[in-house]
């Protein structure tokens, strides 16, 4: 006899229990059942999916797409499952040298970008000009997440012919350095996250990472509201119901997208950490996140 779940959850990070906590609270209050994987059972839940003992009808993946799980996603895109955030999607939207040309071509501000082939691909480069980025920029692989890979104060070509060796099967962004305005004593920058439809626009230290929610006032009275229509824009063109993005308003007053989309967003507490999301918004992406597991098993 099969054991149905409606949801599938695979996790692994110690600090991703409260998000996974409240998530699987959100899908019980629904009347969802939920299996959780993680490194402990994942063995053996992998033979019982083989063997037809379990089975379910909705996935979310918390993992990074860790390798140990790759059964499991196989599994779920072989049966076609309702997947939030489908890997190859979200790799997809993900990649820095694609957004940025969709970006682009659907009218929204981004860096002034030189675009770099793969290390592995083209060992040489021709002469670039890059003053055009400013006296220090920013080189980041297309892929990664976290600053892995980046350098923000990057000054001199040679420093571009060092890092691409760092991931060499990667493109390479060289971005210009772009300072936000100051609005009532706070850099202009903010951390957006998306959920479902809905929106979560944070200003955030892209230094200490920390998050302050934008209240309904401000989005008002500081005409902040931009940041929402922008992540709507963004998400239609990434296809994804749960990332975030970051976006600061310029010197010349101009929006731009900074750092285009985020999947895999660390989800930590404020409460418990002091870089981490606002409880609230916490809370309600997990309803949200169940509300669409419940709209994907009626349809």
């Amino acid at each position: 006899m099969t054991t149905y779940y409606d949801l599938c959850l695979t996790w692994c990070w110690e600090f991703d229990a409260d998000f996974t906590r409240l998530f699987v609270a959100a899908c019980q209050q629904r009347g969802l059942s939920v299996l959780q994987v993680t490194h402990a059972g994942l063995a053996e839940t992998i033979v019982a999916l083989e063997s037809d003992q379990i089975s379910f009808s909705a996935f979310l993946d918390r993992t990074e797409y860790e390798a140990p799980f790759e059964p499991i996603f196989q599994y779920v895109h072989q049966s076609g499952i309702f997947w939030i955030n489908p890997r190859e999607t979200a790799f997809w939207a993900e990649d820095k040298a694609t957004m940025h040309l969709e970006l682009l071509t659907a009218g929204l501000n981004t860096p002034f970008t030189i675009i770099l082939p793969p290390y592995q691909q083209q060992q040489s480069l021709p002469a670039l000009d890059i003053s055009p980025l400013g006296a220090r920029f920013v080189i980041k692989p297309t892929f990664g997440g976290g600053g892995q890979g980046v350098l923000m104060d990057a000054t001199s070509f040679e420093q571009v012919l060092e890092r691409r060796t760092e991931f060499p099967h990667l493109k390479y962004l060289l971005q210009e350095t772009i300072t936000p305005q100051r609005i009532q004593d706070r850099d202009a920058w903010f951390r957006v996250i998306y959920c479902a439809g809905e929106c979560f626009p944070c200003w955030w230290d892209p230094h200490t990472h920390i998050y302050s929610l934008v209240t309904s006032s401000e989005e008002e009275s500081l005409g902040l509201a931009m940041l929402c229509v922008m992540i709507q824009q963004i998400a239609a063109l990434a296809r994804l119901e749960f990332f975030s993005t970051e976006i600061a308003l310029n010197a010349a007053q101009q929006w731009v997208v900074v750092d285009y989309v985020n999947d895999q967003i660390d989800m930590r507490l404020q409460s418990q950490a002091q870089d981490g999301v606002p409880d609230a918004v916490v809370l309600r992406v997990t309803e949200l996140l169940a509300g669409l597991v419940e709209v994907a098993l009626r349809t």
